[in-house]
């Protein structure tokens, strides 16, 4: 059972540990925030990996390679005097305490889905202009369509029955049959959002949906390969 203390003695282990890095390595040196965007991209698809294999030992390994990069950064700006890790950890503690008013407040609330209703309504009291204002514009399609939709969702722009959500899906699936030229794209794009929002009203993960029939498909295909040579045979035959 891991106590305070003992989890204070590992998180200053690192910090130590990346100020030598910081000092004394090469290749730890010459690193800058944008040297370093692309591999930490790389290593949070290795942790969504894991996580989509149920890996308990991998996920641990990759939380840690995030741990470090997050420390990395905070390194980073400690070194240009723009902020460090204390700034870092006490902005998300107050952001957080400030987002739960039903924890630190006198909010009361029922559901989950009341937590997350409150939390937009709160980011736009902040002084975000738009809901859909922190929703990456880097994210990969598939996961900001459904990010948006989740979004608007929260402040009431949705449909009230989920028998009008598939409608939608139908209505979109025979405006892409009809169309031609260049509208098939954009039609074929109103297909993929409108199953991405009826993946949302029946509790299905999208990406995870896909991600998942990628890994099925792969290794489906490899098999059908790894037959052929078996039998002395090419998959195209």
């Amino acid at each position: 059972m891991n106590t305070t203390d003992s989890r204070l003695s590992a998180f200053e282990r690192l910090l130590n540990i990346m100020d030598d890095l910081r000092e004394k390595c090469p290749w730890d040196r010459k690193q800058t925030f944008e040297s370093l965007r692309h591999l930490t991209i790389e290593e949070t698809y290795e942790l969504s990996d894991a996580i989509l294999k149920n890996d308990l030992n991998e996920i641990k390994k990759e939380l840690g390679d995030l741990m470090l990069h997050l420390v990395f950064y905070a390194k980073i700006g400690s070194e240009t005097k723009d902020f460090d890790l204390t700034d870092v950890l006490n902005g998300i503690c107050e952001k957080l305490i400030s987002r739960h008013p039903h924890i630190y407040g006198n909010v009361e609330v029922n559901s989950a889905e009341d937590v997350k209703k409150n939390w937009e309504q709160l980011k736009l009291k902040e002084g975000n202009t738009s809901v859909l204002g922190g929703v990456p514009a880097s994210l990969p399609s598939l996961v900001k369509a459904s990010r948006m939709q989740d979004k608007a969702a929260q402040v009431g722009f949705d449909w009230p029955l989920v028998s009008q959500v598939w409608d939608k899906v139908e209505e979109e699936l025979k405006e892409f049959k009809e169309a031609e030229g260049a509208d098939k794209e954009a039609e074929f794009g109103d297909v993929l959002f409108s199953l991405v929002n009826y993946a949302r009203w029946i509790n299905i993960n999208p990406d995870d949906a896909l991600e998942r029939t990628n890994i099925k498909f792969k290794k489906r295909f490899e098999a059908i390969e790894m037959e052929a040579i078996a039998q002395g045979r090419n998959v195209s035959d």
